[in-house]
């Protein structure tokens, strides 16, 4: 049995190359060709209306229960090529696409990131492209590079079913937006060796000292890419990841652009492309402040936050954050105009864990109430009052909603505030204060917007929600 005992270490690897990967900046990359447009307007809007959206990470490495890919670069020769070989084990008969797509809209998902293709270089989708060459860590005389023809996707697994084209049907049918993660690179592909996290990197490796090699890993990273964009229909994003060497970019730089053509307005994650990106993803941490000013923002930005330790299934139920910091962690992504993921993985069947979908089950109570705030909405000029209060506005600019993450107590209060003449308040999800003629409000000359909170809700269990409470404010236009 494969046995991981650097688990740890991997993840933080993981999260090390990710910061890494948003961080760094080459030249070639700062700037975009004449001929090159990014997506449209109007697709850059339509993304900023998510807000919330759910990223999988799943593989032959949820078999194993750990982080997905990273892991393998710290095993023995031994354990480097069983790994390897687990696509011969994936089985997922439990999955079914339907049931994925009516848990994303039950915990409010309006999209979802699907690992199209890892670092390990097994695609979950039906790849045409085959790998000529791989790695066999255990020939008698020490690894060595040997000759194989070989799609490595779901299709040479048990499963033999394209889950990138089952997810994808089924998230058209329903309306949700879709997010393809691609990794540029594969470990498993021996072309491509000259990746430095590859597990048989070699530094001497490159598109000089082997151009027939090069030329392959090309003309497949390319046509995978493409794959994915001709073959499934609309796809909205297509998630990027890691960089590769500089002398790749030319070629880099040609295939991001026939992926445009070949969907105008798909957004691109700027990872390995640069200035050719549309968005980009802080991964476990947070912007600051409102908008892009922090330094490593530097275009529209999506938020991705593991929900357990790491981002592949994680089967200690003790691990998964709470479901009242999912909605306190959207609203915070969201009062700063950012969008917001959280990631989880399914396990080696195809189930997702329970206590992972209790959390998502909260937030998706949550948002039937109170999503009015965060779905289509933009930040408005003060994200903030004090440490409990966050601000959003309708894309009208008609209402300002202020989300207290406490009990407000008796008074909402706030200076920042100023309600249209003879405009009616209401707090999200109370029935009477909807229907009726609002909440009462007044201006203190020295307090600022005084909402008075009705005694009925001061009781718990007459409240809309329990977290993260939301008045409705009308505003001067």
């Amino acid at each position: 049995m494969l046995k991981i005992r650097t688990s740890k270490l991997a993840i933080i690897c993981c999260f090390l190359a990710a910061a890494s990967a948003c961080t760094a900046s080459a030249k070639p990359r700062d700037t975009v060709d004449a001929d090159y447009k990014h997506a449209s307007a109007q697709a850059y809007e339509r993304w900023r209306d998510l807000k919330y959206g759910l990223r999988i990470h799943w593989g032959y490495y949820s078999l194993l229960g750990v982080e997905a890919s990273w892991p393998v670069r710290k095993m023995s020769n031994h354990e480097k090529q069983q790994y390897f070989e687990l696509y011969k084990k994936f089985n997922p008969t439990e999955f079914d696409a339907n049931k994925w797509m009516y848990l994303l809209e039950r915990c409010g998902f309006t999209f979802f990131t699907i690992t199209a293709k890892h670092h390990d270089g097994f695609a979950l989708f039906d790849t045409k492209t085959t790998i000529k060459r791989r790695v066999n860590y255990t020939a008698a005389d020490g690894p060595k590079i040997e000759k194989c023809n070989l799609a490595y996707s779901v299709m040479d697994a048990p499963i033999k079913r394209d889950i990138i084209k089952e997810l994808c049907n089924a998230a058209h049918r329903r309306g949700i937006a879709i997010d393809l993660y691609f990794s540029h690179i594969d470990w498993f592909d021996a072309d491509m060796r000259f990746d430095k996290h590859n597990p048989f990197f070699d530094k001497n490796y490159n598109n000089q000292t082997d151009p027939e090699g090069y030329t392959r890993f090309v003309r497949r990273h390319r046509q995978q890419i493409i794959e994915l964009l001709a073959n499934y229909g609309k796809v909205d994003m297509m998630c990027l990841d890691m960089h590769l060497p500089e002398f790749c970019w030319p070629d880099v730089k040609q295939t991001i652009k026939m992926a445009r053509r070949t969907q105008p307005d798909v957004l691109f994650r700027r990872r390995g492309i640069g200035a050719y990106g549309d968005y980009q993803t802080p991964e476990n941490w947070i912007p600051a402040s409102l908008g892009r000013s922090d330094e490593r923002v530097v275009m529209p930005w999506m938020v991705i936050h593991t929900l357990s330790d790491q981002f592949a299934y994680d089967p200690d139920g003790t691990k998964y954050k709470s479901g009242r910091w999912i909605v306190s962690t959207l609203v915070d992504v969201a009062a700063k105009g950012g969008n917001f993921m959280v990631s989880i993985g399914p396990d080696g069947n195809g189930y997702f864990h329970p206590e992972a979908i209790k959390k998502l089950q909260y937030a998706g109570d949550w948002l039937k109430v109170n999503g009015q705030a965060i779905y289509k909405t933009r930040p408005w000029a003060h994200y903030k009052q004090g440490k409990d209060i966050r601000f959003t506005r309708s894309k009208d600019g008609k209402y300002v909603y202020a989300i207290c993450l406490k009990w407000p107590g008796e008074e909402f209060i706030s200076k920042l505030l100023r309600p249209k003449s003879g405009s009616r308040i209401v707090m999200l999800g109370d029935r009477l204060s909807s229907q009726g003629r609002g909440l009462k409000w007044k201006i203190d000359e020295n307090r600022g917007l005084v909402i008075e909170i009705p005694k009925r809700l001061q009781k718990w269990e007459n409240r809309p929600c329990r977290q993260a409470y939301v008045f409705r404010v009308e505003i001067e236009q």
